[in-house]
């Protein structure tokens, strides 16, 4: 039998021009590689996000010679955050210098990276083609075959191997897993930008309260005056909770007194515009034959901030990297593309696993004012120890692997505040305010009370909470355990 060899429109084809797309693209070219990146709009296009690239985030930009360009240089940067509870500040810090990194972020708006980033690809010789959709997937014995489609017309491009970068919505995730992401997996959230925002324009603010928690908002400047202003929270909580975020975001904007305060006279430009996000499931493949997801669609959101840039950025990088070899050595099976998966898990399934535990655990809403009051005391131990307001501030900016929180200087560190900020408040209260005193020990155990009744009147989900809880112990245990073998 004689096989006729079927030439392929190109080596890879990368469905999604967004950052993991385009930096994949870039690297890939820039090796000598035929690559094709599709996209179904046109660029600049915005892209709903909190917009805020971390230190991390801005070496992968260097990395590209992205900060050459001059209105990069003019993007705001962020030295420093603080973080509000109930409009109470409970810690200011500046952005830690850890590991040779920028000691500061930048809040880019969308519209723009994403265009400077495809710009580097397409210099490097990427070729660029907006307005397709992709549609289906096929596979023959040396390609495969995607079909798009721009407008009525469509039509199938083959290629040796296709990168999938298509956001968290991802087409090409559902077609090979057969399914959507769980609720469970899911973060939803709405963004907002405003003028005339109070100072200071250096300072990220986020904003922890009552009534958006588990959830939290935040005030990102986008420069002098201007700002991104959001709010985020888990897709299924317990009990169940589907606020209205465009109502919740106009809430804290007119009832939390700290965000108020830099939006009083602050003037809504455009529309409130929301999104879902993917975040992090190591159990749910990222790699096929000939094929690989990169950024959001292989789910790389960090449950506990949301953080999705910096990981696009990276995954990007990555994917090019091991498609590059697979393209050179013929080998573009899905056991030959695993040592992508293991590069993602290595460098932060451990890093997930605590975030994702910490989430699974506040998503219990009937236990707010127990995770309020620790949010408090974690607050109020960061503004008191350095040390420990270095690592979590590192955390928060992604600095750092979010695996140093059970490091000994963070839980000695709270443990100590718990002991000193509760034990003091008692100790006061009993010498100057005895019925006070009794007050707040009635007060505790209503709260106590009904914190019991709503965990009766919601059995199953209570069930389906701890189970969830247990699952995330059990992976961050495993992960511990990995982490302590290696070390030895």
């Amino acid at each position: 039998m004689i096989h006729i060899k079927q030439s392929h429109d190109c080596d890879v084809l990368i469905i999604g021009a967004g950052p993991a797309g385009a930096v994949a693209a870039y690297y890939l070219a820039r090796a000598g590689v035929n690559v094709w990146l599709l996209d179904k709009q046109s660029f600049p296009r915005d892209k709903v996000c909190g917009d805020f690239v971390g230190p991390v985030g801005l070496v992968e930009l260097l990395r590209m010679g992205v900060v050459r360009d001059i209105d990069y240089q003019k993007s705001n940067k962020i030295n420093y955050a603080s973080l509000f509870l109930n409009a109470d500040e409970i810690v200011s810090t500046n952005i830690p210098v850890m590991n040779n990194l920028p000691a500061y972020g930048r809040v880019i708006p969308r519209k723009q990276l994403d265009h400077w980033v495809l710009d580097a690809a397409c210099s490097a010789g990427a070729r660029f083609m907006d307005g397709y959709e992709f549609k289906q997937l096929e596979y023959s014995h040396d390609a495969v075959i995607a079909t798009v489609a721009r407008g009525k017309q469509s039509t199938k491009l083959r290629a040796r191997l296709l990168i999938a970068a298509d956001g968290s919505n991802s087409r090409v995730a559902r077609i090979f897993r057969g399914y959507r992401p769980p609720d469970k997996d899911r973060i939803v959230a709405v963004r907002a930008y405003y003028e005339n925002v109070e100072e200071p324009s250096d300072r990220a603010d986020l904003y922890f309260n009552a009534a958006s928690f588990p959830g939290y908002c935040w005030l990102f400047p986008t420069g002098e005056g201007t700002a991104n202003v959001g709010v985020g929270v888990a897709a299924q909580t317990m009990p169940d909770s589907k606020p209205g975020l465009k109502q919740l975001l106009q809430h804290l904007v007119e009832n939390d007194q700290a965000l108020a305060r830099r939006l009083q006279n602050a003037r809504l430009v455009g529309k409130v515009a929301g999104w879902p996000l993917t975040t992090y499931d190591h159990r749910l493949p990222i790699v096929w034959d000939r094929l690989m997801l990169t950024g959001d669609a292989a789910g790389l959101i960090n449950p506990l901030n949301g953080e999705g840039i910096q990981y696009a950025l990276l995954s990007g990088r990555w994917a090019a990297y091991y498609a590059a070899w697979g393209l050179n050595n013929d080998q573009l099976k899905q056991s030959n593309l695993l040592a992508y998966t293991q590069t993602v898990e290595q460098e932060l399934r451990y890093d997930m696993a605590v975030s994702n535990m910490i989430v699974q655990l506040i998503r219990n809403r009937t236990l707010n004012p127990v995770w309020l009051r620790a949010l408090q005391i974690i607050g109020t131990a960061a503004r008191e120890q350095p040390g420990y307001a270095s690592i979590a501030g590192g955390v928060l900016a992604g600095l750092i692997p979010a695996s140093n929180l059970l490091g000994y200087e963070i839980i000695a560190g709270s443990i100590k505040q718990a002991a000193i900020s509760l034990g003091g408040e008692a100790l006061q209260k009993s010498i100057t305010d005895p019925l006070g005193f009794l007050r707040a020990g009635l007060d505790l155990g209503n709260t106590g009370l009904k914190i019991a009744y709503e965990s009766m009147r919601n059995t199953g989900s209570n069930m389906e909470w701890g189970t969830g809880v247990v699952a995330s112990a059990t992976e961050l245990a495993n992960q511990v355990y990995r982490d302590v073998g290696r070390a030895h």
